[in-house]
């Protein structure tokens, strides 16, 4: 048997937990916590038919998450009727610790959960403190509701504040990854699925249930609550005829514009088709892009950078500037400078972040880590009427008029989703995103590359990449969407870049043309 890692257990460091460790009030209060939210669960209809399981980690203050034990639920019995006795006790790494004694016909040998191994690929990758997978029917049905779409979205419900991370207004954005015939199959996609949405803290599993997890066991649980709820109220939305994914979540509209039912409520994004416009030089002058956000987010960033550097938020800012400026170095990227460690102190990271950043700007650099920190600056200089977005004077009209029809209207933008939700939601003309249903950014890929569209249009749940219209005013981003299927239309307005001779493309001097 592996040996877990030596830690500190009750006082005295070990390589491998002791016996008395191992019987302990800690490993036995989890033990007992496990069988009685899975008894919970199970009136919940989570994990019935010996379907689900959960795993917690043993908390002990003296221990560091990463190395704590881990209690987990057995596989193939009926979790209502399980004790304390039934649970498995793991390593970090796994190795099993303590396992239970088999039981009598009619009952089978003892098995731990068949969600081992992606229970343990969620704590390595999220630090998690528990797992909870679910069964429960309404995580299953939202997987069908856009067969080819690889994610589930939903705003403007209370509910989502529930999720860590997300507020009313937010947009929630659950990976779906596609199911297989055993468990632990599923563990590779898991981990894609995790590693690219970053912000998420749960994962569907298309016609089979979804992994949730959370930093403690109370976390995991509420979020559990929360998740299933927006999943049963976005199944009953739809079969009232409304649009869960739209701020209003107003009606769906058939292909004739009347509100459809049924089979008809399929064609919801046929209507009119879905529409996916960019941000700079489509809705938005070029000149403030480049002369009053750039600007104001590299004026700003040593400022923010000082005022927020203990946060969560900006740690993650910096560990992912970190990871952008190493890889720079190492291809040999202009401007990229070394970053010292947080020993170095805060002033001398900081010097070296404000200098990775101005670099990066200047070179207007279309990368996930830049983005990110700039629209956490930028919230701030909307939140204090520093900034005011600007938008072309036919926007907020066309928008209007294609929710009116029931065209969703997407945006996509190297600028992260929190900037779209601030430049949308802070204009002249108001709050505009109530007529938008969904924002996507580099994390979904560049927007040059072909593999970007084919993404968007398998998320936002069209029968085929045709029925998307994509607008912009980069050539390159026409051509990749053409390539992928989409339609596309080229913005022409002031101050945009010239087109190539013969482009081929549709263009456009004004939404009210589309």
């Amino acid at each position: 048997m592996a040996t877990v890692p030596a830690v500190a257990l009750s006082g005295v460091k070990l390589g491998m937990p002791s016996q008395a460790y191992l019987e302990g009030k800690a490993v036995k209060d989890t033990r007992v916590l496990i069988s009685d939210l899975c008894r919970q669960f199970y009136n919940l209809g989570w994990v019935s038919g010996t379907g689900g399981s959960i795993t917690i980690k043993v908390h002990d203050d003296s221990i560091p998450k990463p190395h704590q034990l881990i209690v987990m639920s057995p596989s193939g019995v009926q979790k209502e009727r399980m004790v304390p006795e039934d649970m498995y006790v793991l390593s970090p790494d796994g190795s099993i610790l303590s396992q239970p004694s088999p039981k009598p016909y009619p009952h089978k040998p003892p098995k731990c959960s068949d969600c081992g191994p992606l229970f343990l690929k969620t704590y390595e990758m999220r630090n998690a403190g528990a797992v909870i997978h679910s069964h429960g029917v309404e995580s299953c049905l939202v997987t069908m509701l856009h067969p080819l779409s690889k994610e589930f979205r939903i705003t403007h419900m209370e509910m989502i504040k529930g999720i860590k991370g997300h507020g009313y207004y937010d947009e929630l954005v659950v990976p779906i990854i596609e199911n297989t015939a055993y468990e632990f199959e599923l563990t590779e996609s898991l981990a894609k699925a995790i590693e690219a949405y970053p912000k998420t803290t749960a994962v569907l599993v298309r016609n089979h249930g979804i992994y949730i997890w959370g930093d403690s066991w109370i976390n995991a649980k509420t979020q559990a609550e929360c998740y299933h709820y927006l999943f049963d109220a976005a199944i009953k939305l739809r079969q009232l005829g409304l649009d869960w994914s739209t701020p209003n979540h107003g009606p769906i509209w058939n292909v004739k514009g009347v509100l459809g039912s049924g089979a008809s409520a399929n064609m919801s994004v046929k209507a009119g088709r879905c529409i996916v416009l960019d941000i700079e030089g489509t809705t938005t002058p070029i000149s403030f892009v480049s002369e009053v956000l750039f600007p104001y987010a590299r004026d700003n960033v040593g400022k923010h950078l000082s005022a927020t550097y203990e946060t969560a938020e900006t740690q993650d800012d910096i560990n992912l500037l970190r990871s952008q400026v190493q890889e720079d170095l190492d291809q040999g990227i202009v401007g990229a400078v070394p970053i010292p460690s947080d020993g170095a102190g805060k002033e001398e990271v900081i010097a070296a972040l404000v200098a990775n950043v101005e670099a990066m700007i200047k070179a207007d650099r279309k990368i996930t880590a830049l983005k990110q920190l700039q629209g956490h600056i930028w919230r701030t200089g909307f939140e204090t009427n520093e900034l005011e977005a600007v938008v072309f004077e036919d926007v907020p009209e066309a928008l209007e008029k294609w929710h009116a029809l029931g065209i969703k209207v997407y945006i996509y933008s190297s600028g992260s989703r929190l900037a779209q939700r601030l430049i949308f939601g802070n204009t002249s003309y108001g709050d505009l995103r109530k007529y938008l249903s969904g924002f996507f950014d580099t994390t979904v890929g560049n927007k040059r590359e072909i593999r970007s569209y084919v993404e968007i249009s398998e998320s936002v749940g069209v029968d085929k990449p045709s029925e998307v219209l994509f607008v912009t005013d980069v050539y390159q981003e026409a051509e990749a969407a053409k390539a992928a299927g989409l339609e596309v239309i080229v913005s022409i307005r002031p101050g945009n870049g010239p087109l190539p001779e013969n482009h081929g493309f549709k263009t456009v001097k004004s939404f009210s043309e589309i």
